[in-house]
């Protein structure tokens, strides 16, 4: 994204990319094995020292973004960590932080939570999908039951992901009022966490149960019938992804173009046949219409506004429609390398094929995009 960046954006990707060259390279994705930590909690500190966590939330509540375009920022910062698949909570703590700074003002305040999220000194997750379904977050399984000082919460989640580090879950469940969402302290009591198996090595997702939760009257985000602060978070999950994404896109696209021109065959590169060049054209085409659609989505979900659902959908149902074919073509190119376990491809594909999936696939974008139009 380097349309138009101000000093500060560029100063801020800069720092960024030193802190992930540090940390987390592709060489310590590949070192990574079962059941340890994806990430440190101190290197998300520093993260949200440089602003990681903080873009979406106002000064006053301890936040504040490097340009004043906290959603262009996150984007800017989402595209550092999509090159190098870098695990971390990006997008949950910054989904639940667009809930909580989207819900301040009304219902329980959460001051607290935000300013120890938007510090890094805490951690949050977004308990939205259950077992067996699709994306529906305004029809959750889970149950709130009202009780004398609150709720109790009842049900499973899962695909949450970084469960097993997170300090506070965002959990839609059904009322008697309507969908609400709760932010529960993982370690409460009835609280249990499993692991669950991911596609993306760099990533931990979990399968969280409630077995009569006690959550009190101030653990309610909001009110009852908060569709507009889960429209907010999926915005901002949905731009947050495709930024990574079209990142993704770009890293391995670099990656097989420079094959093309370092593997010869019949004494020329294998960038200079005419076939070849007409594929590389048509992925270029696509990378440059995910780019497009994801700059729109961020700016139109900065500014707000009825246009910012459709912007999202557009984007999110774009980029993953094309970003599997276009990685698979980066395989094929590389011809029997591309399928081993040792080139990198595969951890590009994988990052790409799990954001595919959540938060709605490119089928469930596009039916939106068509209810947005009354079609």
């Amino acid at each position: 994204m380097e349309l138009a960046l101000s000093p500060d954006q560029k100063l801020f990707r800069t720092s960024a990319r030193g802190l992930l060259e540090e940390e987390h390279s592709l060489d310590r994705v590949r070192e990574m094995k079962d059941g340890e930590p994806r990430w440190s909690r101190d290197w998300w500190r520093r993260g949200a020292e440089l602003g990681w966590a903080a873009a979406l939330v106002p000064e006053d509540l301890g936040g504040g973004s490097v340009s004043g375009e906290g959603v262009r920022d996150l984007a800017l910062l989402a595209e550092e960590l999509g090159a190098d698949v870098a695990p971390g909570p990006l997008i949950p703590v910054n989904t639940v932080l667009a809930g909580l700074v989207e819900a301040h003002g009304r219902g329980p305040d959460h001051t607290a939570e935000i300013e120890a999220l938007a510090a890094g000194e805490s951690i949050a997750t977004w308990a939205v999908y259950e077992p067996g379904r699709e994306w529906s977050p305004s029809e959750p399984d889970v149950t709130a039951t009202p009780v004398d000082g609150g709720f109790v919460l009842d049900g499973t989640k899962d695909r949450v992901q970084d469960a097993d580090q997170a300090d506070l879950l965002l959990v839609t469940a059904a009322t008697p009022d309507g969908p609400a969402q709760f932010l529960v302290p993982a370690g409460a009591d009835g609280v249990s966490i499993a692991p669950q198996w991911t596609v993306d090595l760099s990533r931990s997702f979990g399968e969280v149960r409630f077995d009569g939760v006690r959550a009190g009257a101030g653990a309610l985000v909001g009110e009852p019938g908060a569709g507009r602060v889960v429209e907010r978070q999926l915005q901002i999950a949905v731009v947050i992804q495709c930024a990574e994404v079209t990142a993704v896109l770009d890293r391995a696209f670099g990656m097989t173009v420079q094959w093309a021109f370092d593997r010869h065959s019949f004494g020329r590169p294998l960038a200079s046949y005419q076939a070849l060049k007409h594929r590389f054209a048509d992925m270029r085409t696509w990378l440059e219409a995910c780019h497009a659609t994801t700059q729109a989505a961020a700016a139109a979900v900065q500014a707000g506004g009825p246009g910012a659902a459709r912007a999202a959908s557009v984007a999110k149902s774009f980029v993953g429609q094309r970003s599997l074919p276009l990685l698979q073509e980066c395989v094929q190119l590389h011809g029997g390398l591309g399928v081993t376990w040792e080139h990198d491809l595969h951890l590009f594909l994988r990052r790409a094929l799990l954001d595919r999936a959540l938060y709605g696939t490119p089928r469930d974008h596009r039916l939106r995009i068509a209810d947005l139009a009354s079609l």
